[in-house]
């Protein structure tokens, strides 16, 4: 391509909208321009480097025996309701497009299609010799993002690939859950890029286990925690550790003290002269399930921990039947102005005892008349603790539960893991953490699609059962600016080989010059017929213009035509070293090709 015919405008200084490297990189480097919040167009360069990230996944999909479809980008509301995922999607959690057709009919843009695949295969896939099958799909999704930032990162519209199998049982489903973890690594290795397969947690996918894969990078949005030995790596939202050992208590009897002004953990300590790990703390939540009631929850966790509210919303969704619930629509720690809707006097935060009384709660249809108690793991064999005294300004030390205080009944595992805790696998091991983008993830789902849908199938026994099923998404617009993030210097992008939208940029600095432009134009034609992919820069411009938008677009290596064309030869630049090197002209395709190869 020559690049005086190609719809290129690249800029000089960092675009106002752009927060990240990478999202600044693209819009300067002429590869993505912004339409509208989160809505992006992927430019003649962009497209380049998605449909070699789709190729790179087609060949590792289909190498694994799945079957490339195209799904239906709007969706009608029903299957969503049949599902029991509507109003999560477009209340809870909001990131639906849903609008309402001229009949009056509910539609959803899909942001996934677990429902339109369940129905396809309620539909086609009757007998279980039809088992297992797995199909996938690129396609652009949808999300209602709250604050689309990032550029690619969190937009509201983006491509993806996404597949769907289907089996007969779970051990089935884990030997294609398998196969997807070998074709996903071997897809990001093939981009080029370094990541990492961590454990992580299912979302409103749903499902029994899934895995997410994270290009590691400063601007990731997850922080993910592993050990070093290689043996644990889990998303934070999913980790599980063990926490710091109890340091002793240093009080021996029960006594309610004043501790004024100590409303926080770090004061606590402090004008008690105890550790953080002897201290129960009491953290109040309000959740909202999809039936309209409202359930107050009271966490005991230790002193030294946080709540995962992640794990707190899961172990709180598998409650919503008690609440005639399907799902939880918020999960909020409630303010001053929240507590008057349901409190009866106010509370006193930052003194509260785990035996909060329900007196607090003003009778009313929509609020449930008792707290939802809820203990973590790490307050059960605390022994002569500190706490609140329900009473602004005072805590009762030395406390026990069976004594002064009843350990609730709900025991779950809800704190947050954290660098420095040890391994569960190997105590010896501490957790370390690193960020990362999330780029892929895969899930075991179970049958929980093909149970609310009846989607059934006729089993070797003769009788009907519903499919088990696994979910398989990759991230195809959001990987390329991954790659970006991870690959990139104070000049420009650095793109991986085997995704870069050329291979080559062949560089002339001044067209004018009748031998320049002979060499440059032979060498065009003799690379292309060689299949190496160049970009040949006859544009009009000053050199250091060439040069500097060279390395801003990040094209893997660059041909001069320059000053060593006395020798015959040419300038050969690879843009991630700079390394520089005159070569012979009549060496140039021999040259190129072997690196492509020994990068391939």
């Amino acid at each position: 391509m020559r690049l005086s015919q190609m719809l290129l405008v690249t800029l000089r200084d960092d675009p106002a909208e752009a927060e990240i490297k990478s999202h600044k990189l693209l819009l300067r480097a002429g590869y993505i321009r912004r339409i509208g919040s989160g809505v992006y167009a992927y430019l003649p360069l962009m497209w380049r480097v998605l449909q070699k990230i789709s190729q790179i996944v087609r060949e590792e999909m289909n190498a694994t025996g799945a079957q490339e479809c195209l799904l239906p980008q709007i969706q009608p509301a029903e299957l969503w309701q049949e599902s029991g995922r509507w109003e999560t999607y477009t209340k809870a959690e909001g990131i639906m497009f849903s609008l309402v057709d001229r009949q009056q009919r509910e539609l959803g843009l899909g942001p996934t299609h677990e429902e339109v695949i369940t129905a396809i295969a309620k539909d086609m896939v009757k007998s279980y010799r039809q088992l297992p099958t797995h199909l996938y799909q690129i396609q652009t999704k949808f999300r209602d993002e709250i604050r689309p930032r990032f550029g690619l990162m969190r937009g509201r519209e983006f491509i993806m690939k996404d597949g769907y199998s289907f089996h007969s049982s779970v051990e089935s489903l884990k030997e294609t859950y398998q196969d997807m973890d070998k074709a996903y690594r071997n897809i990001f290795s093939r981009c080029g890029l370094s990541f990492r397969a961590v454990e992580a947690d299912s979302g409103a996918i749903g499902g029994s286990g899934s895995q997410e894969f994270m290009v590691l990078a400063e601007a990731g949005e997850d922080d993910i925690v592993y050990t070093a030995d290689g043996k644990y790596a889990a998303n934070v939202e999913k980790a599980v550790s063990l926490p710091a050992q109890v340091v002793k208590s240093p009080f021996n009897s029960y006594e309610k003290k004043a501790t004024p002004n100590s409303e926080t953990i770090i004061k606590v300590t402090e004008f008690l002269g105890c550790s953080a790990t002897n201290i129960v703390k009491n953290v109040l939540y309000q959740a909202v399930y999809d039936s309209g009631k409202t359930v107050l929850i009271l966490v005991n966790i230790r002193g030294d921990q946080d709540v995962n509210e992640v794990k707190l919303n899961n172990e709180l969704v598998k409650l919503a039947p008690n609440y005639q619930a399907k799902t939880i629509l918020s999960l909020t720690v409630p303010d001053q102005n929240a507590q008057q809707k349901w409190a009866t006097n106010p509370l006193p935060l930052g003194y509260i005892s785990p035996n909060l009384s329900d007196d607090y709660i003003a009778k009313s249809e929509q609020v449930e008349s008792t707290f939802l108690r809820l203990a973590d793991k790490t307050v059960i064999d605390l022994e002569n603790f500190v706490t609140g005294a329900d009473e602004s300004g005072y805590h009762v030390m030395g406390a026990n539960w069976g004594k002064e205080f009843t350990l609730p009944s709900l025991i779950v595992d809800i704190r947050k893991a954290k660098v420095g805790d040890r391994g569960v696998h190997d105590s010896s091991q501490i957790l370390e953490t690193a960020r990362g983008i999330e780029v892929g993830h895969i899930f075991q789902l179970g049958t929980k699609y093909s149970e609310a849908m009846n989607a059934t199938y006729t089993a070797e026994d003769g009788t009907e059962k519903p499919f088990v099923m696994g979910c398989y998404g990759i991230g195809v617009s959001r990987l390329a600016q991954s790659a970006v993030e991870q690959c990139h210097d104070q000049d420009g992008i650095i793109w991986p080989i085997a995704i870069a939208p050329y291979h080559v940029t062949i560089v002339v600095p001044n067209i004018t010059d009748e031998g320049q432009m002979k060499v440059a134009e032979k060498l065009y034609q003799e690379l292309n017929q060689a299949g190496i992919e160049a970009l040949f820069d006859d544009r009009d411009e000053r050199a250091g213009v060439k040069f500097k938008d060279a390395d801003l677009i990040g094209i893997p290596y660059r041909i001069v035509t320059g000053r060593s064309l006395k020798e015959g030869k040419v300038e050969l630049v690879t843009r991630a070293t700079k390394e520089s090197q005159n070569i012979a002209i009549e060496e140039v395709v021999k040259i190129l090709l072997d690196k492509l190869k020994n990068n391939s």
